[in-house]
């Protein structure tokens, strides 16, 4: 391994060869001495400036790593430091969901009615199931089969009107993601198709 520093300063370009003899060339995003990984930003590799492409490196398993350009840590700003509480909370969230999707499965839900769930839980929090239904608000409940018609509540509410407009539109968004997938013959018929014309 030619060129292996004992440390690499953030912000550096480090270019290595993979044991696949593939080439990366980026900017030292991360690196751990103790494992020798090392996290590189290179240019996206669909071409958008917006965005780039993060490789994790093995440093054991590369056969030449140059740095083309070295950052002193001075030089370089400090890491920008996590915000913990930020990150605590969206853990919590992400647990708050999965358990609700295990109360759904748990209780027999339809896959329909946990399309539903996850379709209105994307825009409002104060959703949860109460056995089979669908409970928004507190105020407004959706029951099997999950059609505008199964939405309940007191309909002078604006919240009931608006969980209506919800269910519309997800009803309309999923039968035509439904009829779009039958216009769109499967790959086999596609295949079959190439053949019937060549013969």
């Amino acid at each position: 391994m030619a060129g292996v520093s004992d440390y690499f300063s953030i912000g550096s370009t480090v270019a290595c060869k993979t044991c696949y003899d593939k080439e990366i060339e980026g900017e030292v995003l991360a690196f751990d001495q103790q494992t020798k990984m090392l996290i590189l930003k290179c240019p996206s590799s669909c071409g958008r400036a917006s965005l780039n492409d993060v490789h994790i490196v093995n440093l054991s398993l590369v056969s030449d790593v140059q740095v083309k350009k070295e950052v002193s840590p001075t030089m370089s700003e400090p890491p920008q430091s996590l915000n913990l509480q930020r990150l605590n909370t969206r853990v919590r969230n992400q647990i708050e969901e999965k358990k609700r999707m295990v109360k759904a499965l748990q209780a027999g839900v339809s896959p329909q009615g946990q399309k539903l769930f996850i379709a209105i839980s994307k825009t409002i929090n104060e959703i949860t199931w109460d056995g089979p239904n669908i409970v928004v608000w507190d105020k407004v409940t959706i029951i099997p089969p999950y059609k505008i018609e199964n939405v309940q509540g007191n309909s002078d509410d604006k919240a009931f009107t608006h969980i209506k407009k919800v269910v519309e539109k997800h009803m309309r968004d999923t039968a035509a993601a439904e009829s779009q997938q039958k216009d769109q013959p499967s790959q086999s018929q596609q295949q079959a198709q190439k053949g019937n014309s060549t013969q």
